[in-house]
């Protein structure tokens, strides 16, 4: 079972499960969980080999949906669901493998596509970081800043650094080993016809034009929508945008 931390209590309103990106973890999103959470519970989980949940040689959609799917079960049996890149193709994955229990579906800033880069850059960088020397974050971020690491991701990376253990909480050869699978989407499958919202950043090329009739394929009954100043990382760039469009979409 995942790690899952829990913001809120229940109520007559599914449950939120929010599935956070590549190197990232739960914690990552406890703003924004702890304000959606007036409503209704909110659980942001820890994907497997991230943060708290267990490691595993395996690390593609299905399985990571799977996963999804178990938590669902033991908190209720449907909830709405928000996946964000990595998590955003997880959720996905459930949608279409575990469609029942999935209420309602928010997509943040990634298609179901291959994509042609790759992340593993940011995997050598933190390999290259010499935990004898890391006595506090600080330390592991300027030696990510050598690797040519940009500001903003060195403290990203370094929330999953355990210090006391000088270790890192990722599984760095797995997600290295399985980076293929990471940065593709598995092909075939039913249509998911729940309603879904595709909310993207302004300034974001993670979702194109041409991404649209892949979507509206699987997700027929898709919603889109962008975030104005965002990248990427819409929900760290623009916190208070990302929560009104998400809560604007789950109440409607």
């Amino acid at each position: 079972m995942l790690n899952m931390i829990h913001f809120g209590t229940p109520t007559d309103t599914p449950p939120l499960l929010i599935a956070h990106g590549l190197y990232g973890s739960a914690r990552n999103w406890g703003v924004i969980a702890k304000r959606l959470s007036d409503e209704r519970q909110v659980i942001s989980v820890d994907m497997r080999n991230h943060g708290q949940s267990p490691w595993s040689d395996t690390h593609d959609y299905p399985a990571l949906a799977a996963d999804l799917a178990e938590v669902i079960e033991a908190i209720g049996g449907q909830a709405d669901v928000v996946g964000h890149s990595m998590g955003g193709k997880a959720a996905m994955t459930l949608a279409l493998n575990h469609g029942m229990l999935v209420r309602k579906l928010v997509v943040a800033d990634i298609a179901p596509v291959a994509y042609g880069h790759s992340q593993i850059q940011y995997i050598q960088a933190m390999r290259a970081v010499d935990l004898a020397q890391v006595e506090r974050r600080s330390d592991a971020e300027a030696q990510l800043a050598t690797q040519g690491v940009e500001k903003a991701l060195q403290s990203f990376f370094t929330q999953s650094l355990d210090l006391p253990a000088k270790r890192w909480r990722l599984n760095l050869d797995s997600l290295a080993a399985e980076m293929p699978r990471i940065m593709g989407f598995p092909q075939g499958g039913t249509a998911w016809s729940g309603p879904s919202l595709f909310l993207s950043g302004a300034a974001s090329d993670y979702v194109l034009p041409e991404h649209r009739d892949p979507i509206r394929a699987l997700f027929p009954q898709a919603r889109f929508a962008k975030v104005p100043g965002a990248g990427h990382w819409l929900h760290a760039e623009k916190p208070r945008e990302f929560e009104a469009a998400t809560r604007a979409f789950l109440n409607a």
